[in-house]
């Protein structure tokens, strides 16, 4: 029989979207705020693989990939998500009787061998985790690359994204080898 263990520590990532370097900085900050200084950061590329978030966020829209350097707990991303609900209500503008995220932040987490992102939308590759959250395992990691899966997002699938990814990864692994992490439980 096996025995119930507590996970090791991941690295905490959040993709933010907005209109513009502005609102992406105001974002980035307002994470920040909650979650500790961020260890790592993607350029910042347009995002052009879908219209989807155009009506309510308008034209142009650029992307970030964070990485925090405070650790967490895998079970802290339905946590991390409502706090990231959170800040895209407080950045919203109210229109025409509508209230419209300027950013859209969806945040998730790094092991050595899996990205998982946080969502409120279930679906069938997608574990409820608890607080109205759903996972799901977006990258994995496999002879030695990162490899999507038939729901990876586009976004998600680009060599920026794996390099990144593959960046958050091994910053992981150097921290794990060398017991930089400390619990805080």
């Amino acid at each position: 029989m096996g025995k119930p263990k507590l996970p090791k520590p991941a690295v905490l990532v959040a993709a933010v979207m907005a209109q513009g370097r502005e609102i992406l900085d105001r974002a980035k900050g307002e994470l920040e705020y909650l979650f500790g200084p961020v260890a790592m950061e993607s350029s910042a590329f347009p995002f052009t693989f879908t219209r989807y978030y155009e009506e309510e966020m308008g034209q142009g829209l650029i992307k970030q990939f964070l990485a925090f350097r405070r650790p967490i707990r895998p079970d802290d991303l339905a946590s991390a998500k409502l706090l990231t609900n959170a800040i895209e209500d407080h950045m919203a503008v109210s229109r025409g009787g509508r209230r419209l995220r300027r950013a859209n932040i969806d945040p998730g987490y790094v092991t050595p061998s899996r990205l998982v992102l946080a969502t409120t939308k279930d679906y069938s590759h997608r574990i409820y985790i608890g607080k109205g959250i759903y996972a799901e395992v977006t990258l994995i990691f496999r002879k030695g690359t990162w490899r999507p899966l038939e729901w990876t997002y586009p976004d998600y699938r680009t060599e920026l994204a794996l390099e990144f990814f593959g960046r958050v990864r091994e910053h992981l692994l150097r921290l794990t080898s060398c017991r930089l992490w400390v619990s805080d439980r």
